[in-house]
């Protein structure tokens, strides 16, 4: 737990400036002597340096500062944390996350939204009856973006910067990725790079092939630290195979129980 929790939680939930610099010294005032604008612009944004040194916020102090701000404020708070399965990377994770736990749920003026990208670890952590936050909250399970949400959003991104892309193109791309987020936006980056002002098929086809082959180096690199019994496993549901138990599928693709019970 560092400055930026801090910073970001106040640069959140104030917007005007006076109010911003008056929140500073009131929440962080025993972190710097002073604050310091480097930018005033029409966006409203700010930058300024905290240094803990010697005159150091506490860690429950910290904690706290969301259902504090809330509080003096008047106003409720969302606190959105990302890739929150990280937390079991921390030294003494358990011991760290029974302390966040312990104020957390005590803030009866913030919401916290917890997410991640590793759902069997976020479920460990939320499903697990022997982990502090063990039922802490309702849990959401994300579905595909829609396609045609794609189509609109790739379009339009499209369209601002005085480009065009057909809606059947948008929908191609999104049907190569598969709705994937990160690698929809991928392919539409680089059909982007390559439309001068109107993008057409053979160039979504051109940064598909580009893409994939730069991903075939990437996954051939993970293929070379599987073991044998590893990859006949990826080639078994490659092929579509859902029973694994079964004599038949063990024998094919010359798969072991032991394998089976690791997966």
């Amino acid at each position: 737990m560092n400055c930026s929790s801090a910073t970001a939680v106040l640069k959140i939930s104030h917007s005007v400036w006076d109010d911003f610099a008056a929140s500073v010294r009131k929440y962080l005032g025993q972190l710097l002597p002073s604050v310091t604008f480097s930018d005033m612009t029409q966006t409203c944004e700010l930058s300024f340096g905290l240094d803990f040194k010697d005159n150091k916020m506490t860690f429950d102090e910290i904690l706290d500062l969301p259902q504090a701000i809330s509080r003096d404020s008047g106003k409720k708070m969302v606190v959105c944390i990302d890739e929150f399965q990280n937390i079991n990377e921390y030294d003494d994770p358990l011991a760290f996350q029974r302390k966040l736990r312990s104020h957390w749920q005590k803030h009866t003026d913030v919401c916290y939204c917890l997410y991640g990208s590793k759902r069997h670890m976020l479920l460990d952590i939320f499903h697990n009856y022997n982990m502090p936050f063990y039922k802490f909250g309702d849990i959401l399970f994300l579905e595909k973006i829609p396609k045609e949400d794609w189509i609109e959003f790739i379009g339009r991104k499209f369209s601002e910067t005085g480009k065009e892309i057909s809606g059947e193109l948008c929908g191609m791309i999104t049907d190569l990725m598969k709705n994937h987020p990160y690698y929809t936006q991928q392919l539409s980056q680089q059909v982007w790079f390559r439309t001068a002002t109107v993008a057409s098929a053979e160039v979504v086809d051109e940064a598909f092939s580009d893409i994939i082959g730069q991903l075939s180096l990437l996954f051939a690199n993970i293929i070379d630290t599987l073991t044998p019994r590893q990859i006949n496993f990826l080639l078994a549901v490659a092929d579509g195979v859902t029973n694994f138990s079964s004599k038949e599928v063990l024998i094919k693709y010359q798969l072991g129980h032991l394998l089976i019970s690791k997966i």
